[in-house]
């Protein structure tokens, strides 16, 4: 969709944070969703929490689906990207330097974003044929996790089975985020990274040196000017 596209004026003055009128469309969206629900949002309530006409968030998105959409690929894309710095750093990272440090980048997406969007991956609306982008994007993430995951394991022995649990294992914040007991702790991202290289057989020795390596990346990654973050 393109963004050049003009709406119709705005109502009133910006309500919603972004740069533009689709980054407050999203924003609005996020929040209905993840506390009304999907089903119970329509793009006329999303316009007017933005302060929009109903016919100017058709000039940005054609259905309430590709909002979805637009959505939950916030929670893979800035990972996607990572993943292609990691394979770039230099010096090369080892497996387990790589698995530690896109697990704890996505890990920060998960919970840093303004509203909780990986608690949408339970919609019941997220078979729907038009969300098949996001999709191919959270399982090209998956085998990516899988892949390292199995080159890990072919050296420490454990049984091939346990490369499924890493990826598990981060996206399993998506629960506790939703936990009523407040914000989790800034650390908790660094501590899923260890559990992920821990379940793999990776003893405790080089965890410290691993976390070091992973803040390294990811200061690399963000210093670049690459914009991570839903």
């Amino acid at each position: 969709m393109s963004l050049a596209r003009a709406g119709r004026p705005r109502l009133q003055t910006q309500r919603r944070p972004g740069t533009t009128a689709r980054d407050e469309i999203l924003d609005a969206a996020a929040e209905l969703f993840t506390t009304l629900g999907y089903s119970a949002t329509s793009t006329r309530t999303i316009a007017e929490l933005v302060g929009i006409r109903q016919a100017s968030l058709y000039h940005y998105f054609d259905t309430k689906s590709d909002i979805l959409c637009a959505l939950l690929s916030q929670t893979v894309a800035p990972t996607l990207s990572f993943v292609d710095s990691l394979l770039q750093a230099d010096p090369a990272l080892t497996s387990v330097e790589h698995l530690h440090a896109l697990a704890a980048f996505d890990g920060e997406q998960l919970l840093s974003g303004r509203w909780n969007l990986g608690a949408l991956y339970l919609l019941p609306e997220l078979r729907e044929a038009q969300l098949e982008p996001f999709w191919s994007e959270r399982e090209r993430l998956r085998l990516h996790y899988l892949e390292v995951g199995r080159a890990i394991v072919a050296e420490t022995g454990v049984h091939e089975t346990a490369a499924e649990l890493p990826f598990r294992l981060v996206e399993s914040l998506v629960n506790i985020r939703s936990l009523p007991a407040g914000a989790a702790p800034d650390e908790l991202p660094l501590h899923v990274a260890d559990a992920c290289v821990r379940v793999l057989g990776v003893a405790d020795d080089p965890i410290l040196s691993l976390r070091m390596r992973t803040h390294e990346e990811i200061g690399r990654y963000t210093a670049a000017g690459v914009t991570s973050g839903p």
